[in-house]
């Protein structure tokens, strides 16, 4: 008769894995294995997470000092060098056929400066994204723009009226093309900035519950240690508590110090500068519709035909312009980022009893006082408009320096956290399996 065969360990390898675990379980020497098996794990595990949470938040902390920050400052930028460009275009063509040097170079300049930035933020931008698609629209129009200015210049050389309507026209394409698919493009990446904000303070939960875990595992062991043999010290399983403890509080303190400085860097200099890009902006919206307002001569109305469309607009700009002051104002926490603001109010008021200087003497019809109480080189309300732009250039330079300075100590606090931690787990988990092999030797 041929020999019985055994039958198999009913479940398979995973049971008789089973079988043999509570077989060692049984005898002390094989608890101690599980235990020393299990304390490693957990402080691996413990290290290898915290690696890879802090690693990531690390990366966005970085973004946010490298990368969105910096696209959201140039996105600002090419706003802001739109507008300026905008309001330079009429104000050198109220100037009369022989424009201005300055205000000629100051237009080529802005045109310049979009363009460069175009290009730069091209070059970070995926085409397939929304911010991609606004700077696309951006390239093809912004040359648009530029030749109806050329042809407006042209015209305005020879003194022909039709280069105020080529001036309008392109007025119309900088406030309902160009304008607004800057402001998306700004949305945009100040949205993208606060995601990689708060994706870089998150806290790592799974990190900082690991680390209780195996501390409180590692603590058990020696208390456990110590009520069967009545030694105080296991000097393996000590290295690997204080390992542990090393890494949980560095992990907790720095990711602390991380948030505090990303969360001040958010709330004492993003927003400030949020709020003086949207003033700087609305400056010179104000501005540009101001001239506007010579240039057109009534000509362009309101939709209900009641009032001139850009005094209104300008209105419209200065009203925002001192609730967005008023909000820099509460903003401001020292007297570097308060000091401009404040020259900024004063000179937005002087420009709006200049202004209403101004439209007094062009409804009386003396058009050629208005126009030089308008871009006179003194007393006009060109010179306030100058005084505002330079003391929101102070404030926003300030605030972008405390913004920079905060988010890289957020950055820094986390520097070296991941490899640091990675370490000292590696050595805490040789340092427990090191004290529970000294304990199996006395078994030997």
């Amino acid at each position: 008769m041929p020999a019985t065969v055994p039958a198999p360990p009913q479940g398979g390898a995973w049971s008789a894995t089973a079988q043999r675990l509570r077989a060692a379980a049984t005898t002390e020497p094989g608890r101690l294995q599980i235990i020393g098996a299990v304390l490693a794990l957990l402080v691996v595990a413990f290290g290898a997470v915290t690696a890879f949470e802090i690693a990531d938040r690390a990366a966005a902390a970085d973004d946010v000092v490298s990368r969105s920050q910096p696209l959201s400052a140039d996105a600002a930028d090419i706003y802001r060098s739109l507008a300026d460009a905008d309001t330079a275009a009429a104000s050198g063509f109220l100037a009369g056929a022989q424009e201005p040097r300055d205000v000629h170079d100051r237009y080529g300049k802005d045109i310049k400066e979009a363009s460069r930035l175009l290009v730069k933020a091209a070059a970070n931008t995926e085409a397939s994204t929304a911010s991609g698609h606004e700077i696309t629209t951006l390239n093809e129009e912004l040359p648009r723009y530029a030749g109806l200015i050329e042809r407006a210049r042209a015209n305005n050389r020879q003194g022909l009226p039709l280069g105020g309507a080529y001036l309008r026209y392109a007025n119309q394409k900088m406030t309902n093309v160009l304008l607004p698919a800057a402001e998306r493009l700004y949305t945009a990446e100040t949205g993208r900035l606060d995601r990689d904000n708060d994706s870089a303070r998150a806290w790592p939960l799974l990190s900082l519950g690991l680390g209780v875990v195996a501390l409180a595992a590692l603590f058990w062991a020696q208390r456990r240690n110590y009520r069967r043999t009545n030694r105080v010290f296991n000097h393996g399983l000590l290295v690997a508590t204080a390992a542990s403890t090393v890494v949980l509080l560095w992990l907790a303190v720095g990711h602390t110090v991380a948030r505090s400085e990303l969360l001040n860097a958010d709330v004492h200099g993003q927003q400030s500068l949020d709020v003086l890009n949207h003033a700087r902006i609305d400056s010179l919206k104000a501005r540009a519709n101001e001239n506007l307002t010579l240039v057109a001569r009534g000509a362009v109305l309101t939709p209900d035909g009641k009032n001139d469309k850009y005094e209104t607009d300008y209105n419209t700009g200065m009203k925002a312009l001192g609730e967005e002051l008023g909000r820099a104002r509460k903003l401001a926490d020292d007297s570097q980022g308060s000091g401009p603001v404040a020259n900024a109010i004063n000179g937005v008021s002087e420009w709006q009893g200049r202004h209403r200087t101004a439209r007094t003497t062009d409804d009386n019809g003396d058009y050629e006082g208005a126009l030089k109480q308008i871009i006179g080189p003194e007393n006009s309300t060109g010179e306030s408009f100058n005084r505002v732009d330079e003391a929101l250039k102070q404030a926003l330079a300030h605030e972008q320096g405390e913004f920079t300075r905060a988010a890289k100590a957020g950055r820094g606090a986390l520097g070296g956290l991941p490899i640091g931690a990675a370490a000292l787990a590696a050595l805490g988990a040789i340092a427990a399996v090191v004290g529970v092999n000294r304990r199996l030797s006395e078994y030997r």
